[in-house]
């Protein structure tokens, strides 16, 4: 068990070391590209064991570069799922290609190989380019698994670790097993700024200069394009202050597995589905992810009594108002409209108490008892 300090003392401490990196920057005079942004790079991709960082102004920037630095572009079919965040799917779209999308494994809410084989099997109209899995909730893909299919069918891996800091499958991190990955650091992720951040990784040291120069005009000399290029820089004052919070990053990976644990045992015999974890996976619990047929009437219920809940998501993608109709689907995907019928996501930071996560559990217990069986 994690020691539980005095949240206030944690607090202040923490204040402290983010307040002295701010001063730090301020006091430098340097706000675009200095050492904070060349320290972070290298620091986050040493975390992760690969061998190349650029930052970038978002999480959906960081995708885009990503898939611009394969130059995906238009009439190319990008292989993601619905059930995700809409930035996956607009990134796509913002280089213009084409966005193909697949169900997921009903379990861990993640990309379906099965499912990706059958889309490949019969693609829709256009040049298959590209996979991106996404390791959903703190989940890892199955990487060995979409990797085979990527290798069969000749196909660049972009991993979205949007929500995966830290997140590990067979010893190896998330973001190190495609050929290139996005990572964002948007306040609320496990390891976020304050204010917008988005990294690219990848071990490929022409493809990680091909982003570099892609992240800003194509700048090799200042004010000379050698490629056409964009605007996503991550600025000094974020990247010292994902420094600091790079540091606790374990210790509050740690606490969530913990709080993760807690959930696990207080809700076995709730007559919820649980998250699923698979053999040498590292879940890192961005979200705590359960499953219930009448997610509705526990979330009012819940709600009633000051806890608070969200659906990650409440509706995919390919049935949003801007998507419905027009994206092309070969394959049926049952699993994903199933599961944001009943997903709910449970309270999950680093900062919650045991007591917090017990009461939420009987709290859930009495909605149990007063409503009775499914």
């Amino acid at each position: 068990m994690v020691p539980q300090t005095d949240p206030k003392a944690g607090y202040l401490a923490y204040k402290a070391e983010i307040d002295e990196a701010i001063q730090r920057v301020l006091q430098s005079g340097w706000y675009i590209l200095g050492q904070e942004v060349s320290a972070f790079e290298q620091e986050f991709a040493a975390y992760l064991g690969v061998n190349h960082a650029t930052g970038a102004g978002n999480g959906t920037d960081a995708l885009e570069l990503a898939l611009r630095a394969y130059d995906v572009g238009p009439g190319d079919l990008v292989f993601t799922v619905s059930h995700t965040a809409v930035a996956t799917v607009a990134a796509i779209e913002l280089v213009g290609a084409i966005p193909a999308l697949v169900d997921i494994d009903p379990e861990t809410y993640t990309i379906d190989p099965d499912s990706l084989e059958a889309a490949l099997a019969k693609p829709p109209k256009g040049r298959p380019k590209a996979i991106i899995p996404v390791h959903l909730y703190g989940n890892p893909v199955d990487m060995p698994a979409i990797l085979e299919i990527a290798r069969h069918h000749e196909l660049v891996v972009i991993e979205d670790c949007a929500q995966s800091h830290g997140a590990t499958l067979n010893g190896r991190m998330t973001g190190s097993w495609g050929d290139i990955a996005a990572f964002s650091f948007y306040p609320t992720k496990n390891l976020g700024a304050l204010g917008d951040g988005g990294m690219v990784v990848t071990n490929d040291g022409s493809l990680a200069e091909r982003v570099r120069l892609l992240q800003q005009y194509g700048w090799r000399q200042r004010y000379i394009s050698d490629i056409p290029g964009g605007n996503s820089r991550l600025d000094e004052l974020q990247a010292a202050i994902l420094r600091v919070k790079l540091r606790h990053l374990e210790s509050e990976t740690t606490r969530r597995c913990e709080l993760a644990g807690f959930y696990d045992s207080w809700l076995v015999n709730s007559g919820l589905s649980l998250p699923v974890v698979g053999t040498g996976v590292r879940h890192v619990y961005h979200q705590y992810v359960v499953r219930y047929s009448r997610r509705d009437s526990l979330a009012k219920y819940l709600k009633q009594q000051s806890i608070n809940t969200l659906i990650h998501y409440p509706v995919p993608v390919h049935l949003q108002p801007a998507y419905l109709g027009r994206l092309p689907q070969v394959v049926g995907l049952p699993h994903t409209e199933q599961a944001t019928r009943e997903i709910l996501s449970l309270p999950m930071y680093p900062q919650l108490t045991d007591e917090q996560v017990r009461h939420v559990c009987s709290t859930i217990t009495q909605f149990q008892q007063y409503m009775g069986p499914p």
